[in-house]
């Protein structure tokens, strides 16, 4: 990555929008997105197009009237067949979502020469109907490819409660003799603002910052030179979205990014497992990389990567290995802080008040819809009750101001998030009522 790269019908969305939770249901079906012939995965709250013709892309991701990835005019509808080995290098960024291997680079068979168009990035990967109605699961499956020794296959999924949205990738060792890749999940997030004609100011990456870092700062640049919008900071990794070319590395074991627009106040969640004492490809479990915007060919190319790693994984023929990751789309902007199993923490959550009545405060997205409790504890972890806050869904901003009884025994409170089908989701945030943490 050291090169510079580069509605659907209202009548089909009723068709997945019922009555109840009970009976909410997702389907997959043909379309066509920009000339191109698309598959669609869809429920109530997210809708994926799929071209299966052009490497197996993830083309788009629209949750609400929101769409997060870049979508390359300049190829929109067109189709470029894989180059064949002894071909001048050529990539085609057509945008999207895919997956790539690591290490990356020109010295040796044991590195990929991309980003260019092969079997990996522009074959044609076959598409079939895993399940459908309360889970829908597709797969992608791609051709071998002999200059790694690689064959890609990837299942998503999207449940029909929720706007989770799952991904399994599998790396195969297609190849006569034993190989050793990284798979990389490659994400192009559209970086433009609302005209299209030029980059936005309101982007935003974020991710876990590693406090015993491997790289001195806390990242490592790539290329480029570190924006001046890059901070380090109370556990977090913050980037603004800067239209000058670089591509940071960070060694994070958070397991999780997210990109936000600060304007519309969308983000996206991505997270994934680190893998404990495994090799990383140059230590890197995320990388963010920003494009310039002004390639002499293509102008304005407005995106920024986020790319997540998998360790180092040794084949044999016919091994595989697989990597798996969980994405969450929900409302929240440049002032991410946090990230847990529930949502996204955009304000803690504040107690302020004199007496046993007090205020419970803070602003969150959530990755379900449910609602929200307050749970007490005491100070032996015990549960002492609960009071119920309110309704919350993922397409709207969860902000908190509410008054509440706090029970004389409580040391702690913690916002548990309870879905429409009654599971619980996670802690979406908590504070000890000791000493300083009421105000």
């Amino acid at each position: 990555m050291i090169l510079t790269r580069f509605t659907f019908p209202v009548l089909a969305l009723l068709c997945v929008i019922p009555a109840s939770a009970n009976d909410r249901e997702c389907a997959v079906h043909a379309a066509n997105y920009k000339d191109w012939n698309a598959q669609e995965v869809r429920n109530e709250w997210v809708t994926l197009t799929l071209i299966p013709k052009l490497g197996g892309r993830l083309m788009q991701i629209a949750f609400g009237p929101h769409e997060y990835l870049f979508v390359n005019k300049r190829y929109e509808g067109k189709y470029f067949p894989p180059l064949a080995p002894e071909a001048p290098a050529t990539w085609y960024n057509y945008g999207g979502d895919k997956i790539w291997p690591l290490p990356e680079g020109r010295k040796d068979d044991k590195h990929w020469p991309g980003p260019l168009s092969d079997l990996l990035d522009d074959g044609d990967y076959a598409f079939s109907i895993l399940s459908e109605g309360k889970v829908c699961t597709v797969r992608l499956s791609g051709p071998p490819d002999p200059r790694t020794g690689l064959q890609y296959s990837r299942e998503i999924s999207l449940e029909a409660d929720s706007p989770k949205i799952s991904f399994h990738a599998v790396m195969k060792n297609a190849s006569g003799g034993p190989i050793e890749w990284s798979v990389q999940s490659v994400t192009q997030y559209s970086t433009a603002d609302s005209s299209g004609q030029k980059a936005s100011v309101n982007i935003w990456a974020f991710t876990a910052a590693n406090e015993h870092s491997s790289f001195a700062g806390g990242y490592f640049v790539r290329s480029g030179s570190a924006p001046p919008g890059l901070s380090i900071k109370n556990g977090l990794v913050r980037l603004n979205y800067s239209s000058e070319e670089c591509e940071l590395w960070f060694d994070t074991q958070g397991g999780w990014l997210a990109v936000a627009d600060s304007a519309a106040q969308y983000a996206m969640v991505e997270r994934f497992k680190v893998e404990s004492g495994k090799e990383y490809p140059g230590k890197a479990t995320v990388i963010f990389y920003m494009n310039d915007g002004n390639d002499a060919e293509e102008r304005a190319l407005y995106y920024m990567e986020a790319e997540i790693n998998s360790p180092m994984a040794r084949l044999l023929p016919g091994e595989t290995y697989s990597m798996s990751t969980e994405w969450y789309p929900t409302r929240a902007g440049g002032d991410v802080i946090g990230v847990t199993d529930a949502g996204v923490v955009v304000e803690h959550l504040r107690v302020a008040g004199k007496s046993s009545v007090k205020k419970l405060t803070g602003v969150f997205g959530v990755f379900f819809p449910g609602r929200i409790v307050a749970r007490f504890f005491d100070a032996n972890a015990n549960k002492v009750s609960e009071t119920p806050l309110k309704s919350v869904t993922p397409q709207d901003s969860v902000r908190l101001d509410e008054k509440i009884g706090i029970p004389s025994n409580a040391s702690r409170i913690a916002l548990q998030l309870i879905d429409s089908q009654g599971r619980e989701r996670g802690v979406l945030d908590e504070i000890s009522l000791a000493p300083g943490g009421v105000v």
